[in-house]
């Protein structure tokens, strides 16, 4: 007997690429288990699939920074509950300390569909009765008409897992200017924020203060530090400058919606720009300016 849940969450994400650096992804999922019937004549409750795969997806993957154990481009030690983490792509050296639980440790060379599909799998087993024999997961995009961007960004203020600060986002952007549909700005904002990292201007600091592994070998010139305390613990990361914007606030959706409208309203000051901007799937802030 086969059971299936199409859309049963969205992975918020993001991950280390040797050619694209640090980018943020969200993924649907969706799933399907084989296995006999229970006390119930069910493989397993809807509200238990829910439940129990759900939450083992975000306790493992969602929320976190996915890390290519096996590729030749990473190199991370772990004491305790830190962990320090240096990456080398072609966009430039990324440098990260922070606690253990702002990663997922994927233990291939190429973050993909496939790896994360096996390593999820892996966790799932652990944690389904019995009578479920076999589990199946579909990972995939949003499909999307519309531009879209990649960011990553961590929220120091959040009392969740969106403080870890290496984790993100797919989103795509729609601008209306004076009321009609502007797809030059989607267009604009699509690549402005193509595989970016979105840090908050009370975050940045010199990376001379962070304390990254020996290996780490950067300066001002080359890098934006970023440093912050949050509830789970100390985060700190050193990105190329080249793939940083810097906002001026926090970067919730609600207020990146918001520094959107104003970018606009200062290009285009004799217009009014209603912007409606995406966290991810589905969800998302509308601003107008």
């Amino acid at each position: 007997m086969q059971l299936f849940v199409k859309d049963l969450t969205v992975i918020d994400f993001s991950y280390l690429c040797p050619i694209r650096g640090m980018v943020g992804e969200s993924w649907i999922v969706d799933v399907l288990l084989d296995g006999g019937l229970d006390e119930q004549n069910m493989v397993l409750d809807f509200s238990k699939v829910k439940k129990t795969i759900k939450s083992t997806i975000d306790d493992v993957a969602d929320h976190r920074l996915l890390i290519p154990t096996a590729c030749s481009d990473v190199r991370w030690q772990q004491q305790g509950d830190r962990v320090w983490m240096d990456f080398t792509s072609q966009q430039g050296d990324i440098h990260l300390a922070c606690p253990s639980q702002a990663f997922a440790l994927i233990p291939t060379e190429v973050i993909d569909f496939e790896s994360v599909n096996a390593f999820l799998i892996k966790a799932l087993r652990e944690a389904l009765p019995d009578n479920v024999q076999g589990i199946s997961l579909t990972l995939r995009t949003e499909v999307l008409e519309s531009p879209y961007y990649h960011y990553t960004h961590g929220l120091r203020k959040h009392d969740g897992n969106c403080q870890r600060i290496a984790h993100g986002h797919r989103s795509p952007i729609t601008v209306f200017e004076n009321g009609i549909a502007a797809p030059k700005w989607d267009k604009y904002w699509a690549d402005r924020w193509q595989d970016i990292y979105l840090g908050s201007e009370e975050d940045v600091v010199s990376v001379h203060a962070l304390a990254l592994s020996p290996q780490t070998h950067i300066s001002d010139d080359s890098h934006l530090g970023f440093h912050y305390q949050a509830p789970q613990g100390d985060f700190q990361l050193a990105m190329p400058k080249a793939n940083c914007d810097i906002i001026p606030h926090d970067t919730t959706v609600e207020l990146l919606a918001q520094f959107i409208a104003e970018t606009m309203a200062v290009k285009s000051p004799d217009s009014v720009f209603k912007v409606i901007a995406f966290e991810g799937v589905g969800k998302g802030a509308i601003a107008v300016k």
